[in-house]
């Protein structure tokens, strides 16, 4: 199996678990796990396929991608009331199908022909659009907006370490990704066990400038 539909297969059955786990919370019937776990499944690589244009998707050119994601929907559906704390199952597997879908993204952009920085997009996007979509649909907090966490950090330092890795080692691909997905997964395990953060906005009130003395007089 190509190393690019591999990765792909791993991490839309991941993201597919944790679509599941969000639909356990919910309490959601076995249709809706079925639509949460494909819809964060192939999320992320759908708007990878849709921006580099390439036709057709990848889960509609093989739909084995979708029998994944379903596989892995049903099996949480009979499995998740086994799991003490679902969120904290949610998060981690997440932080594991994050790296494996950036080095994905990356593959794929560099395969479709673009620029750099599209890769690290490309990259990028296709860790953090899928789990975006089924916080979005399940109505929760998105991981990737939580208050200064690595999550969109640490995918976009994951893609160019995979950019420069391979740039570096273009003989040693799997090695490269294997090194990239290690250093996304720590970044964002990092932010989960150690609260590693990024600085956040605080605002702060306007300055009142000082009036002179003579302000307002002839």
């Amino acid at each position: 199996m190509p190393l690019t539909a591999l990765l792909d297969l791993v991490a839309v059955f991941v993201f597919a678990l944790t679509g599941g786990l969000v639909a356990s919370r919910a309490q959601l019937d076995i249709v809706g796990f079925l639509f949460l776990g494909c819809l964060t499944g192939v999320g992320g690589g759908t708007v990878r396929d849709l921006l580099l244009g390439r036709a057709p998707v990848f889960w509609i050119d093989d739909p084995q991608y979708l029998a994944v994601a379903s596989a892995g929907a049903v099996m949480v559906f009979f499995t998740a009331h086994l799991i003490e704390s679902r969120y904290r199952a949610i998060v981690w597997l997440d932080a594991v199908a994050l790296g494996v879908a950036v080095a994905a993204g990356v593959t794929v952009a560099r395969e479709a022909g673009v620029g750099w920085p599209v890769v690290v997009l490309m990259g990028v996007a296709t860790g953090t659009f899928g789990g975006l979509m089924r916080d979005v649909v399940a109505n929760e907090i998105p991981l990737v907006l939580q208050k200064g966490e690595l999550y969109v950090s640490a995918a976009l330092a994951g893609a160019l370490l995979s950019v420069v890795l391979l740039h570096l080692f273009p003989a040693a691909e799997t090695a490269a990704l294997v090194v990239a997905i290690a250093a996304t997964f720590a970044l964002r395990a990092g932010s989960l066990l150690y609260g590693w953060r990024l600085p956040v906005y605080r605002p702060r009130p306007p300055k009142v400038q000082a009036r002179g003395r003579d302000e307002g007089r002839p």
